[in-house]
C-alpha cells in the first residue's frame, strides 16, 4: 500500500503527484493487492516523449492509483497474479504494441492497429483482412465436436463469435471474440474538439447513455473545477436509474421469451417503453441523449415532468410487482432458471466480475455505496436475497434492483430542489497535467472513465471501461458443463453489450 495513492472519485490531481515506481515494485504492490480482495478499475497504456507508461487504478474500500514506466515487454501480471488482469494486459498489447510475457493465453481484442505503428505482438498468428481468423483454444478427443456461432446473427443484434468445444450437449469450454466493430472512439477523442464529446460518449453504448455521459461529464468538471446544483444532481440520479429500470424490464422480458413464457415477455416489453418514454419526459429523447453535461443538465425539470413522472410510477409499480411475481412463481420457469449458467463466488472474485452479475455471486458491491456521486450518499443502499450465481441469481437481483430504483426515484421527486439553470457543452478549461477517474454505477455494473490532461490543457489519453469488460468472461464460465441448448438463457442474462466493449 506504501506505493498506493489514494484519490477521490471524480476529483483532479496533478499527474506528478501519481507514484511511478519501477515496473518490480509496480508488479509486486498490484499483484499482493488484488490477493487481498483488490479489483481493478483501470489499467492502461500510454506513450509521452517516446517513453510507453503504465497507469492502474485499482480499489477495495477506497480508491488507489499508481504508475510505472515499461518497455516493450513486461511481465504479465495474469500468468503470475491474477485473472483480474487478463482483458486489461490483452488491451494493452493490441493498442500500443507492449507484450504482457507471460500472459496465458494473448489474442487480439478488438482487431486494429497498435496506436503507435509499432510491430504487433501477436506473432502474425491472425488475418488483419478477415477479423477473427486466428487460431481458437481446441479440446482434442473422438467425441469432441466444436460449433461455432456468428458474427452474424438471425435477426437484430450486434456481431459477436462465440466457439463452443462441446462433448455432445456438454459445453466443455466457450470462446468469445468480440471487435467486430471497433470504431476507435479511445484514440479518436483526444483528437476532436470539445464539443464533440458528449455526441461520441452517449454512442459508446446507447442503452447506457447515461451513464457513460456522467462519468464524461463528472471527469470534465473535475478538471475544470465546475460544481453541480442539486437541483441538476437530482435530474442526473433520477435518469440514471430510469436507465436502469428500463433495461432490467427489458431483459426480465427476453428471459421470459428464452424459456417460452410469452404473458410475461409481453408484459415487460410493454413497461419498458413507460420508461423509456419517461426518460423522454426527462430528457426528450428515450435512451436519454442530450441530457447531461458538464456543470449539470441541459433541460430542467420542472413541475410538470415531475409529477408526470410521480402519476406513472403510481401507476406502473403494482403492475410490475404483478408480472414479476407471474414470472418467478412460475414452476417452469424456476427449473429453467436454477443451477443454470452458475459461476461460483470464488469464481467470480477470481474474474473480478462487477453491477448484477457480480452481487448475483456473492460480491456485494455497488458503485452507488461504494463510491457514490450526485444524490447517491444521501439515499438507502440496496440489498440482495438470491446470490447463488445461477440465471435466478442474476433475474432476481434484476428485480430487486427495479423495486429499488422505484423507490429512490420516489424519494428524489418529493425534494422540491429544482436545477437554477440549464447547461450546454462549453470549452472547459482543463487543468494541466492532470489526472481524473470517474466510477458510476452503470445498469450492468461499474462504468469508469479516465483522463489524463498534458502541459497545454489538451486531453492527452483518454481510457473507458464498460462493465461488460469485465464480464463477458463470466458469461463464458457459466456455460461450463452446460447443455448448449441454455446459451440464450445464460446470454440474456447477463445481456452485455458489444459495442461498450468494443469502443
Amino acid at each position: 500500500m506504501d506505493n498506493l495513492l489514494k484519490i477521490e472519485n471524480g476529483k483532479a490531481i496533478s499527474r506528478s503527484d501519481i507514484p511511478q515506481v519501477p515496473y518490480g515494485e509496480f508488479f509486486k504492490t498490484l499483484s499482493a493487492f488484488v490477493k487481498n480482495d483488490g479489483y481493478i478499475v483501470q489499467f492502461f497504456a500510454y506513450e509521452e516523449s517516446g517513453v510507453y507508461r503504465l497507469i492502474a487504478v485499482v480499489r477495495n474500500t477506497a480508491l488507489y492509483v499508481i504508475g510505472s514506466e515499461t518497455g516493450t515487454t513486461f511481465q504479465s501480471l495474469t500468468g503470475s497474479a491474477s485473472e483480474k488482469f487478463h482483458m486489461f494486459e490483452r488491451e494493452i498489447a493490441e493498442q500500443y504494441g507492449l507484450k504482457p510475457d507471460g500472459h496465458p493465453w494473448l489474442k487480439m481484442v478488438r482487431y486494429h492497429e497498435n496506436y503507435t505503428g509499432e510491430k504487433d505482438v501477436f506473432e502474425n498468428n491472425y488475418d488483419e483482412e478477415i477479423p477473427g481468423n486466428y487460431p481458437y483454444f481446441t479440446i482434442e478427443g473422438e467425441s469432441i465436436h466444436e460449433v461455432a456461432v456468428g458474427p452474424v446473427h438471425a435477426g437484430i443484434i450486434e456481431p459477436g463469435h462465440f466457439r463452443f468445444q462441446c462433448a455432445g450437449e456438454e459445453v466443455l469450454h466457450l470462446e468469445i471474440q468480440l471487435g467486430y466493430q471497433h470504431r476507435g472512439i479511445e484514440k479518436l477523442l483526444p483528437t476532436l474538439p470539445q464539443k464533440r464529446y458528449p455526441g461520441i460518449c452517449e454512442s459508446i453504448a446507447g442503452d447506457t447513455t447515461i451513464a457513460h455521459t456522467l462519468c464524461f461529464s463528472q471527469a470534465f468538471e473535475g478538471l475544470a473545477g465546475k460544481s453541480v446544483d442539486r437541483g441538476a444532481s437530482i435530474v442526473r440520479t433520477i435518469a440514471l436509474e430510469l436507465e436502469r429500470i428500463a433495461n432490467h424490464i427489458g431483459d426480465l422480458g427476453a428471459l421470459s421469451g428464452d424459456v417460452a413464457f410469452n404473458p410475461p415477455a409481453a408484459y415487460f416489453g410493454r413497461i419498458r417503453g413507460e420508461f423509456l418514454n419517461l426518460l423522454q419526459v426527462l430528457s426528450g429523447n428515450r435512451f436519454g441523449k442530450g441530457l447531461v453535461r458538464p456543470g449539470g443538465v441541459a433541460l430542467v425539470m420542472g413541475e410538470e415532468q415531475r409529477q408526470l413522472i410521480r402519476d406513472k410510477l403510481a401507476e406502473i409499480t403494482p403492475e410490475i410487482e404483478n408480472v414479476c411475481d407471474l414470472l418467478f412463481s412460475a414452476h417452469t420457469v424456476q427449473a429453467r432458471f436454477e443451477h443454470t449458467g452458475t459461476v461460483e463466488h470464488k469464481m467470480a472474485k477470481d474474474l473480478g466480475l462487477v453491477g448484477y452479475s457480480g452481487r448475483a455471486c456473492g460480491i456485494a458491491y455497488d458503485a452507488r455505496v461504494a463510491f457514490p456521486t450526485e444524490c447517491y450518499a444521501e439515499l438507502p443502499a440496496n440489498t440482495n436475497e438470491v446470490t447463488s450465481g445461477d440465471v435466478n441469481s442474476r433475474a432476481t437481483v434484476r428485480r430487486e434492483e427495479i423495486m429499488h430504483s422505484l423507490k429512490l426515484i420516489t424519494m428524489l421527486l418529493d425534494s422540491i430542489d429544482t436545477t437554477e439553470k440549464p447547461v450546454h457543452m462549453q470549452e472547459c478549461a482543463l487543468s494541466p497535467n492532470s489526472f481524473v477517474v470517474t466510477i458510476n454505477e452503470g445498469w450492468r455494473g461499474e462504468v469508469s472513465h479516465c483522463i489524463l490532461t498534458d502541459d497545454k490543457s489538451k486531453v492527452q489519453r483518454y481510457k473507458i471501461k464498460d462493465p461488460s469488460f469485465h464480464n463477458w468472461t463470466g458469461l463464458a464460465m457459466s456455460l461450463r458443463n452446460q447443455e448448449i441448448s441454455d446459451f440464450p438463457l445464460c446470454n440474456k442474462s447477463y445481456n452485455l453489450s458489444y459495442c461498450g466493449f468494443d469502443l
